[in-house]
């Protein structure tokens, strides 16, 4: 099976790897937030690979940009919902750190491909 050429993106590798952590972690919400908010961060989660993946066939610097910009912002959302998942008591203080720093990690590759692609001719 042959690689999309987003898979050799490392911002993408670890936005993935992150959006099936989130899902394995959703899946420890209680029933009643099953639908609310295990739903909303796995959208979360998805769209900041989704969006790399689009990003990346676009022609255009500025669309690239664009669209690397709304992973960003969802990495923002995906911070929101699994702080209010962990002052919830949802998941644990740890689960949440090591999710924030994997955040952490997908939002600096994220900026510095933003970046790669702005300045490159």
């Amino acid at each position: 099976m042959r690689k999309r050429p987003y898979e050799n993106i490392i911002a993408w590798q670890e936005a993935y790897k992150l959006c099936l952590t989130v899902y394995k972690l959703s899946k420890k919400l209680p029933i009643e937030e099953r639908f609310p908010l295990a739903n909303q961060l796995r959208r979360s989660a998805y769209s900041v690979p989704t969006n790399i993946a689009e990003g990346n066939m676009k022609r255009s610097k500025k669309e690239k940009a664009r669209f690397y910009e709304i992973a960003q912002g969802s990495l923002e959302e995906l911070h929101c919902e699994c702080k209010l998942s962990c002052d919830l008591k949802y998941i644990s203080m740890n689960e949440f750190e090591s999710v924030d720093e994997h955040l952490n990690r997908v939002s600096y590759l994220l900026a510095r491909l933003k970046s790669a692609v702005l300045v490159s001719p």
